[in-house]
């Protein structure tokens, strides 16, 4: 069966010397623009105490000089960006005061290079060629039909005269060079089914996955991405200065972004071959339903804010459609308190982080592990006869993240 999926491919520049004092103009137009919508929206939220949304910004900024050094479906998609970061900080402020807005784009009195978005009617793309044409913005342009040609260079496996549709390209910055990012529709074939077993899966923060499979259970911690995020953080606020963000810092940005896009491609990608491997054809994955609009305090909203239970969801559905796995959302309401075993809801069954103790059926095991099985019998109410004992629930197996091979291994276990 063939069913299209949302990819994105990265090519190195061939021609770069020849391109790139054109995208750095295009990089430091797009900030500029940033920049210029964000001095209005402050000046309106002074007079009127409210942001103005993206249509307003967009019909204001349309006026200014700096719209037309882009293509103007680029220039708008800078302002949907500064929209969609307001919307952040506005989430992030209702949780905890010390959030700060979106700033400006700026090293000193310099303007950094920008991400640019191209859409279809500022892009032509020769793909037998490897070859990108890239819209100048009027104001940018010699003549016309001036524009930016662009010699790419893609993974030997990627064919983009292959793909249903290129959505969009991206210019981005990586620090040291400009690299081009496709955005494409990709037919792919599937299997119709994945198998008729199913399995259980409940997200948290401390072990990022836990997966109840029918004869297994199996723990992804998530202490690669914890120490990322600390390292990588400590590395931005130690050298951001009075003018803005440095060089490190937006390096350290990158960084953690990156490592952490690898990890949750690597997780759902370890987690849907695991299904396959044990004919798993329907996952069940715990949905916090109305998760960000609870409290749980200035340290447990922070971790919460930064739970990336959506981002997971998504990469597995996509994965799990490929291979023939249906990966549903189920509602984890009181599946970390009730007792897999028996239904015994009773609070105090949760004894504490790790740990599930059932007061009526004395089942005694990981919580995580509780709440993964409880997610699967969502699907299976009845069970067909697998071991759930205390040993079962109690001892999962751990595959921890190899930061060398990029993958997941299973951790060795000492018997005694």
């Amino acid at each position: 069966m063939a069913i299209q999926v949302i990819r994105t491919y990265v090519g190195s520049i061939q021609n770069h010397q020849q391109v790139q004092s054109g995208l750095d103009s295009l990089g430091k137009s797009a900030s500029k623009i940033w920049n210029v919508a964000r001095w209005t929206a402050d000046r309106i939220w002074d007079e009127t105490g409210e942001i103005p949304n993206e249509g307003l910004l967009k019909t204001y900024m349309k006026n200014q000089s700096c719209w037309k050094d882009l293509n103007a479906q680029s220039s708008q998609k800078v302002i949907e960006e500064l929209s969609d970061a307001f919307q952040s900080w506005f989430d992030l402020r209702h949780k905890y005061d010390e959030a700060n807005p979106p700033g400006y784009r700026k090293h000193g009195d310099t303007r950094p290079r920008s991400t640019v978005t191209f859409k279809p009617d500022g892009f032509k793309h020769d793909p037998n060629n490897n070859r990108v044409r890239l819209s100048k913005g009027s104001k940018l342009k010699d003549n016309w039909s001036d524009f930016l040609l662009c010699e790419y260079h893609t993974r030997p496996d990627v064919d983009l005269s292959e793909v249903s549709k290129v959505q969009n390209v991206r210019a981005v910055w990586t620090g040291n060079e400009w690299e081009l990012h496709f955005v494409c529709k990709v037919k792919t074939e599937t299997e119709d089914s994945g198998g008729d077993e199913v399995a259980g899966i409940d997200l948290g923060i401390k072990n990022i996955a836990t997966v109840a499979f029918p004869d297994e259970y199996i723990l992804y911690p998530g202490n690669a991405v914890k120490q990322d995020k600390h390292y990588f953080t400590r590395a931005e606020y130690d050298t951001g200065g009075e003018n803005g963000p440095s060089e490190k810092s937006e390096w350290a940005r990158r960084k953690l972004g990156n490592r952490e896009t690898h990890f949750y491609h690597v997780l759902a990608e370890t987690i849907i071959r695991e299904c396959v491997k044990q004919n798993v054809g329907t996952l069940a994955v715990s949905w916090p339903e109305k998760v960000r609009e609870s409290d749980w305090g200035k340290t447990g909203n922070k971790k919460l804010h930064t739970w990336a239970f959506d981002r997971i969801y998504q990469y597995l559905d996509y994965k799990g459609e490929e291979r023939g796995v249906e990966v549903l959302k189920e509602n984890e309401w009181d599946t970390s308190r009730t007792c897999s075993g028996c239904g015994d809801d009773t609070k105090s069954n949760r004894v504490e982080r790790g740990l599930y103790a059932c007061s009526s059926c004395e089942l005694v095991g990981n919580a995580d592990c509780n709440g993964a099985e409880n997610m699967r019998q969502e699907i299976t109410p009845s069970p067909h006869g697998e071991d759930r004992s205390n040993g079962c629930v109690a001892q999962p197996s751990v595959h921890l993240f190899d930061r060398e091979s990029g993958m997941f291994n299973t951790r060795e276990q000492v018997v005694s």
